[in-house]
């Protein structure tokens, strides 16, 4: 996962359009855990029926799919940057962070990038094309939000083993009523984001009725 020097660029023909990577993120929303990135570069000898943004897609959907993407792809690479980096970096930097590593770690190398968004990373190990609304037009796009999407879900299940309190395999990490009522109750766990201005308030708040 050594990190390239070429600068990315807007937009360029890659020399082999088979090294054409997908990459997209999933969670920058939440209040904990980290957010996931990944970046997958699609066989075109094996195409893979029913791709689509991981967010139209059902969640018994998106697990059928995962080993067909992840058995199927040239290269895949799931990036999972954790709630201390995005507290450093703030959770743009840190998701666009993510996105360089992934794309880094994929072998073979991709030759371009499509990154869903309006951001490019930078220092990108390769030519970059930033698409508004790519997940719901380029097949690796969408392929990389599934393998993000699935991943973070799964770890944020591992993660309600661990803090049954919060009910994180029930929203995943999301703002809710029922996780803002277990902040308020508990105060944050070591996976919330204290760049988070609820998570920031709960502990503010914990740390004032605290007995000293």
């Amino acid at each position: 996962m050594k990190p390239g020097n070429p600068p990315s660029g807007d937009l360029f023909a890659p020399a082999d359009p088979d090294l054409i990577a997908g990459v997209d993120e999933a969670g920058r929303g939440p209040l904990a855990g980290p957010v996931a990135v990944a970046a997958v570069i699609l066989d075109p000898r094996r195409p893979i029926a029913g791709l689509n943004d991981s967010k139209q897609l059902s969640e018994k959907q998106r697990e059928a799919l995962y080993p067909l993407i992840v058995g199927n792809a040239l290269a895949w690479h799931i990036e999972m940057v954790e709630t201390d980096e995005i507290d450093r970096l703030n959770i743009l930097h840190a998701t666009l962070e993510g996105m360089r590593r992934a794309v880094c770690a994929l072998r073979p190398a991709a030759q371009l990038a499509r990154i869903d968004g309006n951001r490019l990373p930078k220092a990108l190990p390769c030519a970059g094309q930033a698409i508004v609304g790519g997940d719901r037009v380029e097949p690796a796009i969408m392929a990389a939000s599934i393998l993000a999407k699935v991943a973070r879900d799964r770890l944020m299940l591992e993660m309600h083993a661990r803090y049954p309190q919060y009910g994180f395999d029930r929203h995943k990490g999301y703002g809710t009523a029922v996780h803002l009522a277990a902040l308020a109750k508990h105060g944050p766990c070591p996976q919330h984001r204290h760049s988070f201005a609820p998570v920031r308030e709960a502990a503010a708040r914990k740390t004032a009725s605290a007995p000293p």
